[in-house]
């Protein structure tokens, strides 16, 4: 196959449109949700309405520097310009181990499901099975990776809508041939309270959901392959506010109302599958592990995009190894999606052979990266709203709130968030934030030290500038 010339724009409106709606959906809010709820009672509403404030204020932020220059490397191409190569290289091989790590936990959580459907084929095999199918969707084209997001987020998506209208219909008791004796709104207040633990519970459930979210900041990758990708950047980041109020404070809303916080299934089946069973719907586990799968599955398909996505920006800036930055005819970053995949795998491994040691190393190492990258756009956008302002005023077509007092009072919380955290030893909050901080100085001085190096060994202008991105 030749070379081609750049990343093509194989996305359509409706796959970013769904990529955009189904970004802020991960398989953590299914699974994740009912260790949050157990911890905070029905005030976890409060610690997702906090993180979600969080999201939409950092995704407003990244909307404004995306919709003025659309590109493959995001956030990180941003960090290059306005903060200097060192902030642009961190950032971004930081999300890139990321997601080769959540490659990995999601194939295995996938494979899990699978061996308990067809126990003939072991969890590994199931593990290399979703992680190769899902590696030639994206070899083939971007299109083929948009084709399958657009089915996987639209099954999240109808999901979580049915079970919310269910639900609220089985509240208000009009659910026909059901009897939620339990169902009601007063299930909020009437079980020791709203905060049954004390307010301090609310904190604790925002390190329990904040990384659910995860994943809201692919669209404005996508952008760069879509056919407007200021338009789609626009639109999503317009977006945000509804779709995490819907899907997730939605949701739980509905969790929490259809059965008691403190009831033994939240924790034990888990939150909406407890909640299904309250219906008495039946088959809710199995219902609830296809919707699971799928949301693994989408998660692994757009992990495995980012990645390649982001080593391809770093190759493209001469911050990775050159041939990350080659496509094929097609488009597609053959040598990062590989380059990706294998790291992938090995982290698979890992987690069968080394589970408690270098896997949780791993995920532990990784874990604060969602932080970290939202600090970044922070003071990325700082930067960038005067050089937009400087060269291209008309590109401000989406503009960050109250700038700069918000994005200022943003980076304060996320920064309480992280200190917050070094204070958790009941949910390794501490050992998270330690382990995270370690690799990102590692990661850091090799940026500092290759940009010395490169500043005394300049070689010629041949690269692509950190805020283009080839698009044909």
């Amino acid at each position: 196959m030749t070379p081609g010339s750049g990343l093509q724009a194989g996305l359509k409106n409706r796959h970013l449109s769904m990529i955009a709606i189904g970004g802020v959906i991960g398989a953590g809010l299914f699974v994740g949700s009912s260790s949050g709820i157990a911890t905070a009672g029905p005030g976890i509403l409060l610690s997702y309405a906090l993180v979600g404030t969080l999201v939409v204020l950092v995704m407003r932020m990244l909307g404004e520097m995306s919709a003025a220059n659309p590109t493959s490397g995001s956030f990180s191409a941003h960090a290059d310009r306005a903060l200097g190569r060192w902030a642009g290289f961190s950032i971004g091989w930081l999300y890139w181990f990321f997601w080769v790590v959540v490659l990995a936990v999601e194939a295995t959580a996938g494979a899990k499901i699978l061996a308990g459907w067809v126990p003939a084929v072991p969890q590994w095999g199931w593990a290399l099975i979703v992680m190769t199918v899902l590696t030639a969707t994206n070899l083939i084209s971007v299109g083929s990776y948009g084709e399958f997001e657009f089915w996987f987020a639209g099954i999240k998506v109808v999901a979580i809508g049915v079970f919310i209208v269910i639900g609220l219909l089985a509240v208000f008791g009009v659910l026909p041939g059901v009897h939620a004796d339990r169902a009601s709104f007063g299930n909020l207040t009437s079980h020791g309270g709203f905060l049954p633990h004390g307010p301090g519970a609310i904190l604790t459930g925002v390190l329990l959901v904040v990384f659910s979210f995860m994943g809201s900041e692919i669209a404005t990758l996508a952008a760069g392959e879509s056919e407007d990708p200021q338009r789609a950047v626009t639109k999503s980041t317009n977006s945000i506010i509804w779709r995490i109020a819907v899907f997730y404070l939605g949701s739980i809303l509905v969790v929490v109302s259809l059965l008691p916080w403190n009831d033994p299934a939240i924790k034990k089946d888990g939150s909406y599958v407890a909640a299904l069973d309250s219906l008495g719907i039946a088959h809710a586990g199995q219902i609830m592990n296809v919707i699971v799968l799928t949301s693994v599955l989408s998660c692994l398909n757009s992990g495995l995009y980012t990645a390649s996505r982001m080593a391809f920006s770093l190759g493209q800036r001469g911050d990775a190894p050159k041939a990350f930055a080659r496509t094929t005819a097609r488009g597609v970053p053959l040598a990062a999606i590989l380059a990706s995949v294998v790291f992938g795998f090995v982290a698979v491994f890992f987690n069968y052979e080394f589970p408690d040691s270098v896997f949780l190393f791993l995920v532990n190492s990784s874990g604060a990266v969602a932080l970290f990258v939202w600090l970044v756009i922070c003071f990325s956008q700082l930067r960038m709203r005067k050089i937009i302002q400087r060269e291209a005023p008309e590109k401000l077509v989406v503009r960050m709130w109250l700038y700069p007092y918000l994005t200022w009072a943003t980076a304060f919380l996320i920064v309480f968030v992280l200190g917050y955290m070094l204070t958790d030893t009941e949910h390794d909050g501490r050992e998270t934030v330690l382990l995270s901080l370690l690799v990102a100085a590692v990661v850091l001085v090799i940026a500092v030290v290759k940009e010395r190096v490169t500043a005394s060994h300049p070689a010629p202008a041949t690269e692509a500038p950190a805020d283009k991105v080839s698009v044909g």
